[in-house]
Formats: structure tokens, sequence, C-alpha cells
């Protein structure tokens, strides 16, 4: 009898414990592990997501614009993405909420090569810019070119398929749009080259947040993600504070993360790592005027159609 009092207090006090202890929880990554994932991997790597009672898989995509829809099938927890790729997946009716952010600033660059023939975005015209995806990175190009005077109708676009840096050292064209300011000007100078960047929250556009965490509407108040959340939030401050030490972390994670454009990139991302996880409902408000301004949406919803109340 004693023994079955004693089972029964036991699974009494299981149930009673919290519903995260232990669980697994799914992150599906927007591209391969690098230093913009650097607080998602400090974190794992410190045992913060442990404490957090989250045993947390970092998913590395096959197809980069998969994770989102995966999200809203329920094949994950949370979904790393982009601000301004949210609006497109929310004018689709996409279940998901922006919950978080972790690069909270663009890092999207217009980059020719120092030395060249474009020292200025005027210089552009009559030029070839190579992009990677069309619609978001060209509306940006459009913006930036307005601003100087120019137009679409001044330049040549061409499809360079991600491989912006070789298009650029080999002359394939002037410029490209869509580079990264913390990793392909690193990879220039890996190459003996040195990139001009443009800003473009410097140029007209309005400045978002680069790299944030989607969650499914319906469950963007989890106490999981809520968790989760903190976590990386904890992770980021460490960055801040002591971006060498966890440096050593970061390498931790997975083998062939220990190598020059890394170890640049990182140093060029620890300062751009949000300090803080939380929204900001106006900037989200602003970016969607703006989409709407450069016809990549039809309507700006309201702002809690695009982020988890905070």
């Amino acid at each position: 009898m004693r023994l079955f009092f004693t089972l029964a207090l036991l699974g009494s006090l299981a149930m009673s414990l919290p519903a995260t202890a232990g669980e697994r929880f799914t992150v599906l990554l927007d591209w391969f592990i690098n230093p913009d994932h650097g607080a998602l991997v400090v974190a794992k790597q410190r045992g913060y997501f442990d404490e957090a009672g989250l045993e947390v898989d970092l998913v590395e995509p096959a197809d980069p614009n998969a994770p989102p829809k995966l999200l809203a099938a329920g094949q994950g927890d949370v979904a790393i993405s982009y601000q301004p790729q949210l609006y497109l997946l929310r004018e689709a009716d996409l279940p998901v909420r922006a919950v978080g952010v972790l690069v909270d600033q663009p890092l999207n660059s217009l980059v020719s090569l120092e030395g060249g023939a474009v020292a200025a975005i005027a210089d552009l015209k009559g030029k070839k810019v190579g992009y990677s995806v069309g619609g978001f990175e060209t509306a940006v190009l459009g913006q930036m070119l307005e601003g100087v005077g120019l137009s679409m109708d001044d330049v040549e676009l061409v499809n360079i398929n991600f491989a912006l840096t070789p298009a650029l050292l080999s002359n394939q064209v002037a410029a490209v749009i869509g580079a990264f300011r913390n990793f392909e000007l690193n990879q220039l100078s890996l190459n003996d080259a040195k990139g001009r960047a443009f800003f473009p929250e410097d140029h007209g556009v309005p400045a978002y947040d680069e790299l944030i965490v989607l969650a499914q509407e319906a469950r963007a108040s989890d106490a999981k993600v809520q968790a989760f959340l903190a976590a990386v939030e904890r992770a980021s401050q460490d960055i801040a504070a002591d971006p060498q030490g966890t440096w050593q972390d970061f390498i931790k994670e997975k083998d062939g993360l220990d190598d020059d454009l890394n170890r640049l990139a990182w140093k060029d991302t620890a300062p751009l790592l949000a300090r803080s996880v939380a929204l900001n409902a106006d900037r989200y408000r602003r970016f969607a005027d703006f989409m709407v301004e450069r016809g990549l949406i039809e309507v700006a919803k309201p702002v809690d159609a695009y982020i988890s109340a905070q």
C-alpha cells in the first residue's frame, strides 16, 4: 500500500512540473549556421536553453524559402526569417507572426569595388547591377536610385544567383544589391579586394529588422516560445559583453565554423545583434507602408497582423 501511495505521489509531482521541462524545440533556420545566428548558438552552447527546459535543435534548411511554410504546417516551433519577407508571408495569409528579433538593423547593402567605376550611387547610370532575389532587393535598389535622380531604367539588372562576390571580382557587374555588410565585404577582403558599401537606410529605405523569429500565430504567446526568446536575449547580451569568449562557444557548434570568413564576420556581426528581442511596433508599421509604396504588397495590415503582442 505504501508503495502504491509513493508511486501515486511521484506521478502527481511529475504532472505538476512545467510543460516545457526537457521538451524538444525545433528552430528552422533561414540559412546554414553563421554568425548571424550567434545568439542561438551561444544560448545552446552555454546551456541557457537547457535551463529553460528546452532541448533545442537548430535545423539548417535544404531550401531557404521553406522554413516559414514548414512552420505554418506545424513542422517546427519557430522559424528564422526577415522582416521584409514577413509582409509577403502575411500577404499570402500564412498564419505566422514575428515574436522576436535577432538582428535589429539592416544588413542588406549595395556594394561596389573600391577603385572601380562606381564611387557614388549616381555612377550606376548605364551600369550592370547584380541581384539574387527579385522583389525586395530590386525595390530597395529602386528607392536608392530615385534618391539620386535615377530609375531602374538607368541600370541593367543581372541575376547572379547568390554569387555576389565572384560577380564583383570578375567585373561581371559594377555593383551588387543584397550584399550583407558583415559577409560580402569580408569575402572581398579575403580576396585582396575592398568593397564600398551603400546602406539602404541612408538612402531613403526605412530601417528594419534583418533577422527575426517567427512563430505560428496560435502559439506566439506559448511559454515555450517565451522561454526560448529569454534565453536568446541572454546570449545576445553575453556576445556584446564578451565577443571573443562567445566566439569560442560559437565554433563548438559544428565542424567548419572556425574559418577566416566566419572569424571576420563574427567581429562585424557581434555589435549588430539585438540586445533585446522585443519588437518595435512603429518600425513594423512604417515598413509596411514602404512595402505598399514599392508595390510589393497591396495593402498594409494592422501591425498586430505582423507581430505578436509585446
